[in-house]
């Protein structure tokens, strides 16, 4: 059986790049990071699913790829965060970023940071296959939107 790929430690090594504690990691460099691999992640769902031309690609890519989708995706597998990866979700969502969405809420915008700080985290860590498997639980079982959802008051949460 052939050895699965560390891409992140392969990086280093080849590039001869000291490898960093990942808590030294701010939330938002976790989520620019983080970013990218779900953005492949998703090109690579989508097309495996078509082979059709790349502005139709690009269209289903944007329906996962967006705060509000990646805002939903976190909402569903939160129950099937480890110890630790809630903490690395939060520490994300509560960063102070310096922009903003263009089509999303604030509310979501923060949420999908810290789900890409989660994505971060998780490629960063070597745990593909970890983050595959909640990306893929998080886009198969969408958040029903006919139920309502909590509401605080005041600011989000900040636990």
């Amino acid at each position: 059986m052939e050895k699965s790929l560390n891409l992140p430690e392969h990086i280093r090594e080849l590039f001869d790049i000291k490898e960093l504690d990942i808590r030294g990691y701010s939330p938002l460099s976790l989520a620019f990071i983080g970013d990218s691999v779900y953005e492949i992640i998703i090109r690579t769902y989508v097309i495996a699913s078509a082979n059709r031309p790349a502005h139709e690609l690009n269209k289903m890519k944007v329906k996962y790829v967006n705060a509000a989708a990646q805002a939903d995706i976190i909402a569903t597998i939160m129950d099937m965060l480890t110890e630790e990866e809630p903490d690395v979700y939060k520490r994300g969502r509560n960063a102070k970023s310096y922009t903003s969405a263009k089509n999303a809420t604030i509310a979501d915008y923060r949420k999908a940071t810290g789900f890409e700080a989660l994505c971060g985290y998780l490629y960063l860590k070597g745990q593909m296959e970890r983050l595959l498997e909640l990306v893929k639980y998080g886009i198969e079982h969408p958040v029903d939107h006919e139920k309502p959802k909590q509401v605080f008051k005041g600011k989000e949460e900040q636990e």
